[in-house]
């Protein structure tokens, strides 16, 4: 379904206020080590989470810090709006980001320097390095320069935003998100929407048509442990029980393992704009042909219509010379909207009789509509700072912290504007060595998103 956007020419002026010190914002929160290592064993968010508390402060900007585990500290603020009568929106952020090591990177990980890329011409190779500058830091700086400036300037947003940083979204979010969910449901209150990461970041067709991709689906995740019991016994003797031989196999069956495709709505709706605006024949049907042709978006694409199952560790033994009797792999497996019974049925049916699966971590696929004011007004206002703007929806391969907020009904989008250089490869950077986000970019990101805020 097309949107039809509102004027843009009637959405608010952004602040320049916003703009002024959104660079300096991401550069303090990066240069704050919130890596988080998945068992509890990194720093945290809680400093991260002070630097918040005393930025919103600075401005009169009432919040409260919560914990959800040690060092796990979340800030929420209710930003009231003109019209109370309207659902409130949710906009979100993780402060944790994963770890990095410098001898990998060209420049320090938490020094939040700004360094030229080479790859890049003109003012867009200006860039903010370290762990965080996309994955999301950038985001968090956006949200904090806007909501700064409002309370500056004294304006306020139609509706009521709730504020939210967040912690231990890297690790599944049991001491985030989810933990907000189930224990201080009150922050939610009247939330109809909400808006987070990995969503509004350009792709450049040509000079005068970029696609902005907004995330509408998420895949589910499903972390899994496999574990085989067999004989243990000498390394030197014949064992046809070895539990080692018999998990590889099983293993490897699964890593090989190519799941069926399957096009849900909001791929099928990706590509028919994308066709439309490159004159590709993207034929739904035909997803290898159709990737083929897709260059760098081949990846993204490509994993948004099958589910997948790829192995990520293996343990088992304890001497050379002793053949385990018991053997484990863990798994990372993700499943589209709609074919969780199917994927879990295809991964049993894989694995065999012998392999005990345990889930390790579980959570929901998500899909919504690419409709609705909230979505012409995203993409109003992104043609207010680009006229050669088009927004399309896109299924996020992995996933965020929407999967919790979207059990108690929160229709959730991916939104952090960002108009990027053609020749960026955004996608390598989550996670990635030299995660780095265009200065450029970020004025861009805190413009759309100050009008979009504010009129939404």
């Amino acid at each position: 379904m097309k949107s039809t956007s509102p004027d843009h020419r009637l959405l608010p002026e952004p602040l320049p206020a916003a703009e002024a010190e959104v660079v300096s914002v991401l550069q303090d929160l990066i240069r704050i080590d919130s890596s988080n290592y998945g068992d509890g064993s990194g720093p945290g968010e809680a400093e991260a989470a002070e630097y918040v508390v005393a930025r919103l402060g600075e401005v009169g900007i009432d919040c409260e810090s919560i914990e959800c585990g040690p060092r796990r500290t979340a800030v929420v603020a209710r930003i009231e709006g003109r019209n109370r009568d309207r659902g409130a929106l949710l906009l979100h952020g993780h402060l944790d980001v994963v770890p990095a090591q410098g001898r990998d990177w060209s420049v320090p990980p938490f020094a939040g320097d700004i360094v030229a890329d080479a790859a890049v011409s003109g003012a867009a190779a200006e860039m903010v390095w370290g762990r965080g500058a996309v994955d999301m830091k950038d985001m968090d700086a956006m949200i904090l320069a806007v909501v700064r400036a409002w309370a500056v300037e004294r304006v306020k947003p139609d509706r009521d935003i709730v504020v939210l940083f967040l912690p231990d979204e890297e690790a599944g979010g049991r001491f985030g998100s989810h933990w907000l969910v189930e224990n201080r449901p009150d922050i939610f209150r009247g939330v109809t929407e909400g808006v987070g990461e990995v969503g509004g970041f350009s792709y450049t067709v040509r000079d005068d048509l970029r696609l902005y991709l907004i995330e509408t689906a998420e895949r589910g995740i499903a972390w899994m442990k496999l574990t085989v019991q067999g004989q243990a016994g000498h390394g030197s003797l014949p064992n046809d029980d070895n539990a080692v031989t018999e998990l590889c196999e099983a293993v490897a069956r699964l890593g090989r393992h190519r799941f069926p495709v399957h096009v849900t709505p909001t791929v099928r709706e990706f590509l028919a704009v994308l066709s439309e605006s490159t004159g590709l024949d993207l034929n739904a049907d035909d997803m290898d042909a159709t990737l083929a042709k897709l260059g760098t978006l081949a990846g993204v694409v490509g994993a948004s219509v099958r589910s997948s199952a790829n192995p990520t560790m293996l343990s088992a033994g304890y001497k050379h010379n002793v053949i385990p009797g018991e053997a484990s792999a863990f798994i990372d497996g993700r499943f589209l909207p709609g074919y969780e019974d199917e994927f879990f049925a295809e991964i049993d049916a894989v694995l065999g009789p012998d392999v005990v699966r345990e889930l390790i971590q579980h959570q929901i696929a998500l899909e919504t509509t690419f409709d609705g004011p909230t979505v012409d007004l995203m993409s109003a206002a992104l043609r207010s700072e680009d006229p050669g703007a088009r927004a399309v929806p896109y299924t996020l391969f992995g996933g965020t912290d929407a999967k919790a907020f979207s059990t108690l009904g929160i229709r959730c989008f991916g939104f952090a504007p960002l108009k990027l250089p053609p020749s960026l490869d955004f996608g390598a950077l989550f996670h990635g060595v030299d995660e780095r986000v265009p200065v450029t970019a970020l004025h861009f990101g805190v413009r759309v998103l100050d009008r979009f805020l504010r009129a939404c």
